[in-house]
């Protein structure tokens, strides 16, 4: 077994990173094993009736879980965390850990298209009410509180028009009126926001996104804070989740490099979106980290970096022009993921049912991967060129 080390809180978040999860590798492995499992068994009939023992079933939890949930809920500052198949998966189980039928859930009005279709579907037929909220209302979210209001729903910034949200004031007024604060994390990725600091209970991220960070797993993650810990994680277990080992280890292995993958996207991204921006095409670059964008003053009192992901506001263009311009590109892709090594854009419309997006259109969201930004820059104006010629 490797050797722990001593005063972790001491050590910098990139050693943290590369570090956590140490006592579970064994015989001088660096990495922990892959434990491939269904059956645990017990030495005597005593330990079978207490399960006096670590593990004592394989969808309890195995070394290669306990491995990467601890090193995910020490990324985040959480006390515990739960690895689900999916992000989706992990937004499920968290909603359904602490909503039951006759209560009310604030859900943020720019959240992730498939969580909205989660609470229009599947939470409204349990009878749980959800109401969607401005995600710039800040600390006025009190408004909207109700006895029954069990959960305020972040995401920050949202995915799509990115979208910064005050989450120390939301979570003051949630928590005043007795409310727990969810918050999808993955923009952050656990490293450039801390959720657990800024008031959150519950932290959500997509680890297919960056923490896996190659593209090739589906996963989920739930970080809790102490206080939340026990109850979603009795759910979580009755609900029968848990994570497939290859992806829990493709993830961990991904976690080790988090820090320079996430130095390498935001350096990237910010030199391709203030190119962007000086761009006669381009109406709005929505990026929080640069200076005078939408969100920029929040971003920078509660963020330390950013991602690859942001979007851009087109001045007003026909669809077969845009069309023609993302069909040419060589270097981005084109699909509904981000966070892996390899740079995307798609096409969107911002959907909002509590408030109207103004920002205008088209709109294009671009992940910017590990490719060199000079090649980005060129793949892109080479895309102006043929949505010039397609006007």
């Amino acid at each position: 077994m490797a050797k722990e080390l001593k005063n972790r809180s001491a050590l910098n978040p990139a050693t943290r990173i590369a570090t956590a999860a140490r006592p579970y590798a064994e015989h001088g492995a660096v990495n922990p094993a892959v434990y491939r499992a269904s059956t645990i068994t017990y030495p005597d009939v005593a330990t079978l009736h207490t399960r006096n023992q670590d593990y004592t079933y394989g969808r309890k939890g195995t070394p290669t879980s306990r491995a990467f949930e601890t090193a995910v809920a020490e990324l985040e500052g959480g006390h515990d965390c739960k690895a689900a198949p999916s992000g989706l998966a992990a937004i499920t189980a968290a909603l359904l850990s602490f909503l039951k039928a006759g209560d009310h859930l604030l859900m943020v009005d720019t959240v992730y298209w498939p969580a909205r279709q989660l609470c229009d579907t599947l939470i409204k037929g349990l009878g749980i009410e959800t109401t969607y909220y401005d995600p710039l209302i800040g600390g006025g979210i009190k408004s909207l509180m109700r006895p029954n209001t069990r959960v305020v729903y972040c995401e920050s910034p949202g995915s799509q028009t990115m979208e910064v949200q005050d989450v120390p004031a939301i979570a003051a007024a949630a928590h005043g009126h007795g409310a727990i604060v969810i918050l999808d994390n993955t923009w952050g990725a656990g490293h450039y926001f801390k959720a657990f600091a800024m008031g959150c209970d519950v932290s959500i991220q997509a680890a297919t996104k960056y923490i896996v960070g190659h593209s090739d797993a589906m996963l989920g993650t739930v970080t809790c804070n102490e206080a939340t810990w026990g109850q979603f994680k009795e759910a979580y277990e009755t609900m029968g989740l848990f994570a497939g080992p290859d992806d829990m280890y493709l993830a961990l292995r991904g976690l080790r490099t988090l820090d320079v993958r996430l130095e390498r996207h935001m350096r990237s991204a910010i030199a391709v979106a203030e190119w962007l921006r000086g761009r006669p095409e381009v109406e709005t670059v929505l990026h929080p980290a640069l200076s005078n964008a939408p969100g920029h003053s929040l971003w920078k009192r509660d963020f330390t970096g950013s991602c690859g992901l942001f979007s851009v506001v087109l001045k007003p263009t026909a669809e077969n022009a845009v069309a023609a311009m993302l069909d040419g590109l060589e270097l981005f892709s084109m699909g509904y993921s981000w966070g892996g090594f390899e740079s995307l854009v798609i096409p969107f419309k911002p959907h909002r049912t509590a408030t109207t997006w103004t920002g205008g259109a088209p709109c294009l969201r671009l992940h910017i991967g590990l490719e060199h930004p000079d090649d980005l820059i060129a793949d892109l104006h080479s895309g102006f060129r043929r949505m010039a010629a397609s006007t």
